[in-house]
């Protein structure tokens, strides 16, 4: 994303809630009449659920109810901490009879949550099985000491019946220090293989102004990353870091899978590397900020976008040990520093390479701010059958995008405002998208 909350919200009042137009081919409906959240940024599954889904709250710097209200004006400009943060669950989808129940708030013990710009509670994902485990993960922003970090936290759900989750149970697994406020990917999901994937942005800034996108040996960057929270037998220990949280023993509280790609590498984009500095947690790398993936429920294949700089956004299909360029190229294109912008002309095309290139991009005339969205598998609504649905974040424009003799195509279905991310209606695979004005609609039939 780009665009900070109050901006968009602006925006958003500006636009109205749907900018649909007489050329969608798709219809926008209120998923769920009546309900409202607070900018909302994953839609996350009750895995084996078909009566759950979980809506996933940023956090917004903006003085919380509660002090609204006090007489000390002083206190009524200072920010909260608790104004979002949140996770709501939504019960009875599968019934039409839905409620909306909050079951978790963030609230770390040994720092502050940090909801400025985009920053927040970006991402969250139930463990598979967690009527055995008990177990949930949350990728949010804190200050500690006053410094920016992004973090991988474990819980533990207090109750299943009804279901809510301990937030003083947390047991950090990655605390990444955070050198700007921007890129922070934060998009988690537990793969078809039961591990879980893990999105982090190149630190911020722009172009890859701190030098992150081209190491896998750095720390947790510009990348999409895989580790096995079940600790299962035959898998390796992370190699030390300072984000790798440990116990007293020194042991992380997760392992490497041992089939991940850069496990014993000694060489990365052609340098040399010490195969023990490698952060092995990696598992498609070259990434400038991933604002949201998903697995394809059918085939499992794995679909990103990635937020360009300033004049190409481009959706990825991520495979194991994919190099997809950043800060190289943009999209299809080489990236130059001196010129990102593109001032002096269109940049030319890449040249092949060991580079995964894009199945598709586009350009400022569509948009400047991707939103990576899912495949859609259902049969309700014909128009977008087997395509992948994603949007633009700034633009509000919702595309398709669909294979065709080999060749990926793009076509504008709908609009809306500030979309923030996909999801699925488990009852019918329904394609669920919000907004940060803080909207959930369904994709339906024109």
């Amino acid at each position: 994303m780009h665009l900070r909350p109050t901006s968009t919200l602006l925006l958003a009042l500006l636009l109205g809630t749907s900018t649909s137009s007489a050329q969608d081919v798709v219809g926008l409906e209120q998923a769920f009449p009546g309900l409202t959240f607070s900018l909302p940024v994953a839609i996350s599954p009750m895995p084996g659920s078909k009566d759950i889904v979980f809506i996933i709250e940023k956090g917004d710097p903006m003085p919380s109810p509660e002090a609204d209200k006090t007489a000390d004006k002083s206190k009524k400009k200072k920010p909260s901490g608790f104004y979002g943060g949140k996770v709501q669950m939504l019960s009875g989808v599968g019934s039409g009879n839905v409620t909306k129940q909050q079951v978790f708030q963030l609230d770390p013990k040994d720092g502050k949550f940090d909801a400025n710009g985009e920053c927040g509670f970006l991402g969250f994902a139930v463990h598979p099985n967690v009527g055995k485990t008990k177990q949930v993960f949350a990728y949010y922003s804190l200050n500690i000491n006053g410094k920016l970090h992004q973090r991988v936290s474990r819980f533990t759900v207090s109750s299943l019946k009804p279901f809510l989750v301990d937030a003083a149970s947390e047991q950090p697994l990655i605390t990444q220090l955070d050198p700007a406020g921007n890129h922070n990917g934060g998009d988690l999901h537990f793969g078809p293989d039961g591990y879980l994937y893990i999105s982090c942005g190149d630190g911020g800034a722009g172009g890859d102004a701190f030098d992150n996108a081209g190491f896998i040996n750095k720390g947790f960057h510009a990348a999409v990353f895989r580790i096995d929270v079940d600790k299962k037998a035959g898998n390796l220990a992370p190699n030390p870091h300072p984000s790798v949280i440990a116990d007293a023993q020194g042991v992380a509280f997760f392992s490497i899978p041992a089939d991940n790609p850069f496990v014993g590498a000694t060489s990365h984009r052609g340098l040399a590397l010490e195969a023990k500095a490698v952060r092995t947690e990696t598992w498609a790398t070259g990434l400038r900020n991933a604002w949201r993936f998903s697995f394809d429920p059918k085939t499992g294949a794995c679909f990103a976008g990635d937020v360009g700089q300033n004049l190409f956004e481009e959706i990825d299909i991520l495979v194991s040990g994919g190099d997809y360029g950043w800060h190289d190229v943009e999209g299809h294109h080489v990236f130059s520093q001196k010129d990102p912008s593109g001032k002096k002309g269109t940049p030319e095309l890449a040249p092949a390479s060991a580079f995964k290139a894009p199945i598709h991009e586009y350009d400022r005339k569509l948009g400047n701010s991707v939103t990576g969205g899912v495949v859609y598998r259902g049969d309700r609504v014909p128009a977008i059958a087997d395509a992948y649905v994603f949007a633009d974040f700034a633009s509000g424009r919702i595309f398709a995008l669909n294979e065709r003799g080999g060749k990926w195509e793009s076509q504008q279905v709908a609009k809306d405002s500030a979309i923030s991310c996909f999801g699925y209606d488990p009852s019918n695979g329904d394609v669920l998208v919000a907004s940060l004005a803080g909207q959930v609609k369904r994709i339906v039939k024109k």
